[in-house]
């Protein structure tokens, strides 16, 4: 997936920071409206290698605009970038600007490290699309504490053959949850449990898509576990005793559920561009008989994964740092960025360019324009302070209920009080 080279935006990891509240020497600013001037360090993650000119051309046309400024870009690999964010905040040597994910600015906001852009640069909020600039802000906190910048999502792939068999009409995809288990039960039931209609178990991400609350309001405790969240993974020990859900999905891959969707054993399956080359070559029945559709859910908005451009609390340079953040995720530099690679701008607006919007016969085309639309109305639904660690928690969780351990409903509470325990530690 284009997401993955792309720093992960996926990956969630806890910063265990050495304060929590902010405390100590407030050498900062909050006013971002004084003279834009000044040197100042902006970091990537995992972006040199492969965008190198970019990032090199952003800087010189920033310089140009503001003289008297002289931006440092340095790069750091995806492979520890969260202890290495980690050691630069407790060690005060957090660079001015620094490329986030949600998860990984929410202790650096606790610590009083990231710059609430409510305050600092509300006149920008407009800009962006509503839910992108919301992905930033962290439960029981005021505030936004980066600009949105890039953001991904993948449409979902089913295989038209497959629902024609069973009766189904190909032509309308299920879209809710409700649709999904009638679809899958009934495929399963037409092919004797030879065909299953999903390959992974639920995450995080599907409770959201099925309307369920996370957390509660303070964000001081989870919630998945009320009755809409056991409904959920009811539907998905029914499906899983059904063959509905494939056998083998509790200890699926992204590599292996794609093989299953290959070999027309799994009827749908997320995916991105890549893919399609992949079945244009590998399985050309398949391929022919591709459908392309979104994300299944419930609340109306598929799940987006977002990028964001952070500024450190404590830089000398307020000014600069908030003009150089709002400059790399400015519309015209988000649109430049997102023709080098398969990824959408978070800025209101730029999704309605012919490039999202108009097809031209190919696959790369075909899967953009279909996830460009979705996002239009997307939401983070991975909580900002849900870690690896939990995921690995509700997994584990779910997959006892789907195995008939434990019941659904004692799944869910066992992974809340996981989850809130590990919350406790992050404090």
């Amino acid at each position: 997936m284009p997401r993955r080279a792309l720093a992960a935006a996926v990956v969630a990891l806890v910063l265990p920071l050495s304060a929590c509240g902010s405390g100590g020497d407030d050498s900062g600013s909050t006013d971002a409206s004084g003279k834009v001037e000044g040197d100042i360090t902006f970091q990537t993650w995992n972006l040199r290698a492969n965008f190198k000119p970019y990032f090199e051309g952003l800087v010189a046309d920033f310089e140009k605009k503001y003289p008297g400024t002289n931006v440092k870009w340095v790069d750091q690999p995806a492979e520890g970038y969260a202890d290495k964010i980690s050691a630069d905040a407790a060690g005060g040597t957090l660079p001015d600007v620094v490329n986030v994910s949600p998860d990984l600015v929410a202790p650096l906001a606790k610590a009083g490290l990231a710059l609430d852009l409510d305050k600092a640069a509300g006149q920008y909020k407009k800009e962006y699309l509503p839910d992108a600039w919301a992905s930033h802000e962290i439960p029981g906190m005021e505030g936004t504490y980066a600009f949105p910048w890039y953001l991904n999502t993948g449409p979902l792939f089913y295989n038209k053959s497959l629902f024609a068999e069973a009766g189904l009409d190909a032509s309308k995809p299920p879209k809710t949850y409700d649709e999904l288990f009638d679809s899958a039960l009934e495929l399963a039931d037409k092919s004797d449990g030879k065909v299953a209609t999903l390959a992974n178990v639920p995450t995080i991400e599907d409770f959201g898509r099925y309307g369920v609350q996370l957390m509660n309001k303070e964000g001081t405790g989870f919630a998945f576990n009320d009755a809409k969240g056991v409904e959920l993974l009811s539907k998905y020990k029914e499906l899983f005793d059904a063959k509905a859900l494939d056998p083998q999905a509790l200890t699926a891959t992204p590599e292996s559920s794609g093989k299953k969707f290959l070999t027309g054993a799994v009827a749908m399956n997320p995916g991105s561009a890549l893919d399609l080359g992949n079945f244009k070559k590998q399985a050309p029945n398949l391929y022919k008989n591709i459908g392309i559709t979104d994300q299944i859910t419930s609340t109306g908005k598929v799940n987006m994964y977002v990028m964001g451009v952070m500024v450190n609390a404590k830089t000398k340079q307020t000014p600069a740092a908030v003009a150089f953040a709002h400059f790399v995720t400015d519309a015209q530099n988000q649109m430049s960025f997102a023709k080098k690679v398969a990824i959408f701008p978070s800025t209101a607006g730029s999704l309605d360019d012919p490039y999202f919007t108009e097809e031209d016969g190919t696959d790369e085309t075909r899967v953009r324009v279909a996830a460009a639309k979705s996002l239009k109305n997307a939401a983070n639904y991975t909580p900002v302070l849900f870690s690896e660690q939990m995921k690995t928690e509700l997994r584990n969780s779910v997959a006892k209920a789907l195995q008939g351990k434990v019941s659904p409903e004692e799944a869910l509470d066992n992974a809340v009080k996981a989850c809130d325990r590990l919350l406790q530690q992050q404090g």
